[in-house]
């Protein structure tokens, strides 16, 4: 049949399977091209063909399954391909790991060789060195130390020799006067009174303040800011328990009559009684007319307290530290002492007492 007598509705109603592929498309087209101008010399006026020709029909299921298809079969070649990549990465940095690390522990046990055989390098040396060289080496750093040890002696006797000498010259010029005055100053500074005293503040003996006369209070013992008395200079009672004898640190009482009780720091046997004043040549007003002079003592026991008789005395200003022997026989055992003072010498105003020494035994005395 003559291409010619083809009629357009023939070529357009051919199969899909026939049209679409990409091999036969050309054909397709030339074809449709080659009908198109026939049909163009053949009648210009049928316009309804070229619609019909152009619209392509709608993709059915099978093409839709077999587009899905490879489309999940090149993602899967994709990830494939990728997959590998990754592995071959792994097994690349595994290998560069394992290399490593073999390499690190070659290094590490030729440093742990390296520093055992310089460990026992000279160990091994010593061993080669000559006998000859080694011992007048050891034989000269004793030498050296032994003169190092006598050095230090020698220093310390040249300081002990020099310290001996300085006291020699210091006592050759000394004279014989300055000596006497040296015994003196340490008979006066010392306690020569070598016994206990129970009456020691820091031993733990105390002020009865019910028994004991009121602290004598001066205007000029009082210190004042706008008629408002801020504090007291006068020295309680307990000052006399105290070893402090320098001029003014005393108790001072109002008049020449007064007493003070003393609590002991444990029960005595009595035996002595010491009162201390200060001497007038360091006296301030150049005197001692404030000093006690006739006292009485009491041994305190009991309760309520019961009061023994120990003896009267009288203090001699003259004579800066006085022991009284009591009387204390039968002995007994006392918690306390009262001193009692009657008179001073020659004070109307106040009567200064600087410390009380009470001494005694803790154990009952032996008769003679």
């Amino acid at each position: 049949m003559p291409r010619s007598s083809r009629s357009p509705v023939d070529l357009c109603d051919l199969p899909e399977d026939v049209v679409r592929p990409r091999r036969v498309a050309p054909r397709g087209r030339n074809t449709c091209r080659v009908t198109e101008d026939n049909l163009s010399n053949l009648n210009q006026s049928d316009a309804f063909v070229l619609p019909i020709r152009l619209s392509a029909p709608a993709p059915g299921l099978t093409q839709c399954l077999l587009a899905c298809v490879s489309w999940i079969t090149c993602l899967a070649c994709f990830l494939r391909t990728q997959a590998h990549q990754i592995l071959f990465n792994t097994c690349r940095c595994k290998l560069f790991f394992q290399k490593l690390m073999e390499k690190t522990g070659v290094l590490v046990l030729c440093a742990f060789g390296f520093w055992m055989f310089s460990m026992h390098l000279p160990s091994k040396m010593e061993v080669w060195q000559d006998d000859s060289i080694n011992s007048p080496l050891q034989s000269l750093r004793m030498y050296q130390e032994k003169v190092r040890h006598h050095t230090g002696e020698i220093q310390d006797l040249r300081g002990n020799m020099t310290q001996l000498i300085a006291k020699l010259q210091l006592m050759e010029a000394m004279s014989d006067e300055q000596k006497i005055a040296q015994k003196i100053m340490k008979m006066i500074q010392g306690d020569f009174i070598e016994k206990p005293d129970f009456a020691l503040k820091s031993i733990g003996a105390s002020i009865d303040f019910e028994q004991t006369s009121t602290t004598y209070n001066h205007n000029k013992a009082r210190s004042y800011w706008n008629w408002i008395r801020l504090w007291n200079y006068a020295q309680p009672p307990d000052v006399i328990l105290e070893p402090n004898m320098t001029p003014g640190n005393c108790w001072a009482f109002s008049g020449d009559r007064g007493q003070v009780t003393i609590r002991l720091a444990q029960k005595v046997y009595l035996s002595n009684l010491t009162l201390q004043h200060i001497p007038k040549t360091i006296s301030l007003s150049g005197s001692l007319d404030t000093a006690p002079k006739d006292f009485v003592i009491y041994g305190m026991e009991g309760s309520p307290k019961e009061e023994v008789f120990l003896g009267a005395f009288q203090f001699q200003p003259e004579n800066i530290i006085q022991m009284f022997q009591l009387q204390n026989q039968p002995a007994r055992a006392f918690g306390a002492v009262k001193v009692k003072i009657s008179s001073n010498w020659g004070n109307p105003r106040f009567t200064c007492l600087y410390r009380v020494r009470v001494h005694g035994s803790v154990t009952p005395p032996r008769m003679p």
